[in-house]
């Protein structure tokens, strides 16, 4: 009963974190957006104390049940071990392993000073969840949404709007990549030997793993009852059950109870260790065993993998069926744009674990992964497809880490995250003699002035003139300025946002 109970929550939750990347209407986060906030280290990040002690009172109670329930990353390995296990028809796959405590608390070292140091890119690598997001939303968004648009098509022409068609684009070929990658070195782990990226890589898992020692309620063998047949030594997919010893290493052990249900002698129970006959667990490294370097060695899995090509994202657009309209290009920008709420660069780096969750929410299609080393796959803003509505909030109602503080409509549009800059050359005005006027007629703040191209005549052609003072960086007139490939008009980052 435990195990089926374990089950139906895991899945409840691996499901819904999973709609929350693919979610592009907002309806899945406004129900249970709070999923994503109680997911470990982005509650830790954001100083979230509440969630904190949550899951350690939960740990020390009940084990690493986070890991086997909470955790969309430990779910989906449980998916593949179960996959695994059909496919290769074995009733019994794994065997105890002693634990590689040099490299587990190795990791978690290196992990801990790039936290400290900054580094998130490093961060982002290691975090579990967002692995799991980035996986998501660079690899099953896309199909989601060409699924969508296939709906859409088909309600279209029955005259229904029970569907609308969304743009299916490439976030970043670098993280794309790093996405790959991740999801072949979990899916070849979990397929071969279980939850070993759990006990040997997460820094999650190494903390968790630690409190669980301690647990109230733990797997506990009863000696008397055990004819040391070592069942539950291969039914357990963390590697952590000495049967033959009886010993169960608790650090390691998720509280998946698969064990409970193959044990024929009822000698292994759920229970409380007080009292219990259970010898102590055994301690990382104990244990006369050979250590099993090819279980515990998974740099070599992801060597030799390509990266995928790039989608097609869309039809090539034309004007009037006549002319190809040319792509907007980046922008080279000394200060690289970030959304309101994030209080300043430094901040945001030391918060944002990369997860890609604002990325899928944000409607405008204007936040982006950064593909700059130091904050490589962190998210940052562009207006090649669209620009940072006034009214929009969804980027800071969806940050689970405290990257992007929740913010109100009324404190965005009193927020300077960058200012306008205009590039003479690149104006159509002066490069086409024609007017124009865009930048100016779409700003939401009136930051954009047009004035006469030659001071002492006032019929000349008409240019912009930005006030940086009352420019929010919202970035209306780069996206909608007619100029190709660059913009005439751009925005620049500030390093920290100032507010009005």
């Amino acid at each position: 009963m435990l195990r089926k109970i374990r089950i139906v929550l895991a899945v409840i939750f691996f499901v819904l974190i999973t709609l929350l990347f693919l979610d592009f209407t907002g309806t899945v986060h406004t129900w249970f957006g709070w999923m994503a906030k109680i997911q470990f280290l982005p509650a830790v990040l954001a100083l979230n104390v509440g969630v904190i002690v949550f899951l350690v009172i939960l740990t020390l109670l009940l084990g690493r049940v986070y890991c086997s329930v909470i955790c969309p990353l430990g779910v989906f390995q449980d998916v593949v071990s179960w996959l695994s296990g059909r496919r290769k028809k074995k009733k019994f796959r794994f065997f105890y392993s002693p634990a590689v405590n040099w490299l587990r608390y190795g990791v978690f070292a290196i992990f801990v000073i790039a936290l400290l140091a900054g580094v998130g890119s490093l961060v982002a690598l290691l975090a579990p969840y967002s692995s799991y997001g980035r996986i998501v939303s660079n690899l099953l968004s896309p199909l989601y949404a060409w699924g969508n648009n296939l709906l859409a098509y088909f309600a279209e022409r029955a005259e229904s709007y029970a569907f609308y068609e969304t743009e299916v684009w490439m976030r970043g070929l670098p993280t794309f990549v790093i996405a790959v990658v991740t999801l072949i070195v979990v899916v070849v782990l979990a397929w071969r030997n279980g939850r070993t990226y759990c006990n040997t890589i997460c820094p999650v898992g190494t903390v968790l793993g630690f409190l669980s020692r301690f647990s109230v309620f733990r797997p506990v063998i009863d000696t008397d009852k055990c004819n040391n047949c070592g069942v539950c030594s291969m039914k357990c997919k963390a590697a952590c059950i000495d049967g033959k010893n009886h010993k169960i290493d608790y650090s390691r052990c998720v509280s998946c109870m698969d064990c409970l249900g193959a044990c024929k002698h009822h000698a292994i129970s759920y229970r409380s260790r007080m009292g219990s006959k259970q010898p102590e667990a055994c301690t990382a490294g104990s244990g006369d065993k050979p250590v099993d370097n090819s279980r515990r060695t998974f740099l070599a899995t992801a060597t030799g993998v390509a990266a995928a090509s790039v989608l097609k994202a869309q039809e090539k657009k034309v004007d009037g069926g006549l002319a190809t309209i040319e792509d907007k290009q980046v922008p080279p920008r000394a200060t690289r744009i970030l959304p309101p709420g994030a209080l300043s660069a430094r901040n945001f780096a030391q918060h944002c674990t990369a997860c890609q969750l604002c990325v899928s929410a944000c409607p405008s299609q204007v936040l982006h992964p950064s593909q700059d080393l130091m904050t490589l796959m962190q998210p940052e803003m562009s207006y090649e497809r669209g620009y940072c509505r006034p009214e929009c909030t969804k980027c800071s109602e969806v940050c689970p880490a405290g990257a992007i503080r929740p913010i109100t409509k009324a404190d965005k549009s009193a927020i300077h995250i960058g200012h306008a800059v205009w590039i003479r050359k690149n104006c159509v005005v002066l490069t086409d003699d024609v007017d124009c006027g865009n930048c100016a007629r779409h700003c939401p703040v009136n930051a954009i002035q047009m004035v006469p191209s030659v001071a002492d005549n006032p019929d000349s052609r008409k240019i912009p003139v930005v006030n940086i003072e009352k420019c929010i960086g919202c970035g209306a007139c780069e996206n909608l300025c007619p100029a190709r490939p660059f913009s005439a008009i751009y925005v620049e980052g500030h390093e920290v946002h100032r507010i009005n």
